[in-house]
C-alpha cells in the first residue's frame, strides 16, 4: 500500500518540540505485582507529541537499554522531553534532550511539567482493550496500533476519510 504524501503514519514520524514519554503495563486482572515490573504483563512504551500524535511500541522491559533506542530513533535532539521519575530516563539528561521530570509522589503536574497527555492515551487504550476480555499476546500489538490510530486521527468520519485517502493511490 502506498501512503499519500499528505498524511504520515506515526511510525514514520520523528517527534520534536515538547514530547511526553511514559511506559505502561497491559494485561490481566491485577495478578501478581502491580505497577512497574508487574509479572506477566505486556510492557508498552509511548511517546506523545504535545497537542499532536502518539506512538507506541511493545518493549521487553522498561529499562533504559530497551527505551533509549526508541527515544533516539523517534525524537529529534534538543526536543523538550517530559517524563516521570523512572530511573530508566536518567540517561536523557546527557543525551541531547532538554529533560524535565515530574515526581508523581509529590504532584502530577507543575505548570507545563506533566505527562498527563500520554496518561490520557493509556486510559483510553485500556478502556477500549478491556472490552475484549483478554487478547492473545501475538495479536496485542495490532490492537494497540488500532488504539493509536483512533487517537491520532480523530472522529470515526475523519478516520474513514484518512483510510480512503491512503487507499487512493
Amino acid at each position: 500500500m502506498v501512503i499519500s504524501h499528505r498524511l504520515t503514519l506515526a511510525a514514520d514520524e520523528v517527534f520534536d518540540g515538547s514530547v511526553e514519554l511514559d511506559e505502561s503495563y497491559f494485561g490481566g486482572r491485577r495478578k501478581g505485582r502491580r505497577g512497574r515490573g508487574a509479572a506477566g504483563k505486556v510492557v508498552v512504551f509511548g511517546i506523545l507529541k504535545r497537542n499532536g500524535r502518539v506512538y507506541t511500541v511493545v518493549v521487553d522491559n522498561a529499562k533504559s537499554e530497551s527505551l533509549l533506542p526508541v527515544i533516539k530513533k523517534k525524537i529529534m535532539p534538543d526536543s523538550i522531553v517530559y517524563t516521570d521519575s523512572l530511573s530508566s530516563y536518567d540517561k536523557l539528561d546527557v543525551s541531547g534532550f532538554i529533560h524535565h521530570r515530574i515526581d508523581h509522589c509529590k504532584a502530577f503536574a507543575d505548570r507545563q511539567n506533566h505527562i498527563n497527555g500520554i496518561e490520557n492515551f493509556w486510559n483510553q487504550a485500556k478502556r477500549v482493550l478491556r472490552k475484549y476480555n483478554g487478547i492473545d499476546r501475538r495479536s496485542f500489538p495490532l490492537f494497540l496500533k488500532e488504539c493509536e490510530f483512533r487517537f491520532n486521527f480523530g472522529t470515526p468520519s475523519q478516520q474513514l476519510k484518512t483510510l480512503r485517502d491512503w487507499c487512493e493511490i
